[in-house]
């Protein structure tokens, strides 16, 4: 019990000196900083914030040579053209979006399906988020090609 003790004295001295002279072991004094924030009418917003999202959870059947349903993500163009289901989506319109509608499981219930399909709907964080990027115009980055 009194190595116990005499341990935990030991650790919290080793803690205390290090955050107070701000070594480098992990114990910096410093708060993390925070996660970037980009206007979300920019294509930085949509490079930090929108593409893992979909890269996560839409690329397996809507990017690279997958296609479903005639949509493809990779490209400007083809992110808001959409598919054999109409215009995915309306740059400051997340509620005309078909894009929207599908992540919310709210789309048309007959065709097509809630997006995305077999899986488990998306977070109603990462969902604002897509909303917030169209609403703001859906800016795409200047390396992909315009539609």
């Amino acid at each position: 019990m009194r190595a116990f003790g005499l341990r935990c004295g030991v650790d919290g001295l080793m803690l205390l000196a290090c955050c107070l002279l701000g070594c480098t072991l992990g114990c910096n004094s410093e708060p993390p900083k925070p996660h970037v924030s980009y206007d979300p009418g920019t294509a930085d917003f949509y490079r930090q914030d929108v593409a893992p999202i979909f890269k996560t959870n839409c690329y397996r059947c809507h990017g690279g040579m997958n296609r479903k349903g005639e949509y493809s993500m990779q490209t400007s163009a083809g992110l808001v053209r959409g598919g054999k289901h109409g215009v995915a989506v309306i740059p400051g319109d997340p509620t005309g979006s078909l894009l929207v509608k599908l992540i919310r499981h709210e789309g048309p219930k007959d065709n097509p399906m809630p997006m995305p399909d077999k899986r488990k709907k998306l977070s109603d964080a990462n969902i604002a988020i897509v909303e917030r990027w169209i609403r703001a115009g859906a800016a795409l980055p200047e390396d992909l090609p315009r539609p």
